[in-house]
């Protein structure tokens, strides 16, 4: 599968880094969209070295500003797309059609091909202008899906909890996530 990853500035950078590794162990051929807000954030969340190691891991990778990227045309045909971490201001120029740069312009192809977009919003707590967002790209049929960890699984670390939001983030995109995912299995 062809997917892309849009990564913005929101804090989860930790989110976007295991995504990516999950997908390339998925064999996902992978197109990575970095965000300015992103190449601040990532570094300050992982190290200093995680944007390049980032970069290293995705099989294409885009500059934000170049929209006659290959992705920013519905003919190319990128079977899914996840933003992971999602800005409330990127989430809300996806709601709104604001094709600005290359993450919102391939957002919008996702949705006008009627194809899987997953958005991973991080903000709390949310303003109504943030839900109205949320509530626009799931009638346009995106999938909405905040960072929440699957309690159940009892994560020990951060990293076993973004393994399983990112497992979870995979199976949305149509990828099956393999092991990464703890299915739950029943009550007593």
């Amino acid at each position: 599968m062809k997917i892309v990853l849009g990564v913005t500035g929101a804090s989860g950078a930790i989110l976007a880094k295991e995504t990516l590794r999950q997908l390339g162990a998925a064999g996902a051929n992978v197109h990575l969209v970095v965000s300015r807000g992103a190449e601040r954030t990532i570094p300050l969340e992982l190290g200093p070295e995680a944007l390049d190691r980032m970069r290293a891991m995705a099989d294409v990778v885009h500059p934000i500003d170049d929209m006659a990227a290959s992705i920013a045309s519905g003919s190319y045909g990128i079977d899914a797309m996840v933003i992971t971490p999602c800005s409330m201001r990127t989430l809300a120029a996806v709601a709104h059609g604001f094709g600005d740069n290359l993450i919102t312009r391939a957002a919008d192809v996702m949705l006008k091909e009627r194809r899987r977009l997953v958005v991973l919003p991080r903000e709390a707590p949310l303003t109504e202008a943030h839900l109205n967002s949320m509530l626009a790209l799931t009638r346009m049929g995106a999938i909405v899906a905040p960072p929440v960890p699957p309690f159940y699984a009892a994560p020990k670390t951060i990293d076993d909890v973004a393994r399983e939001i990112a497992a979870r983030t995979l199976q949305w995109l149509g990828v099956d996530p393999g092991t990464a995912l703890t299915r739950w299995q029943g009550g007593p």
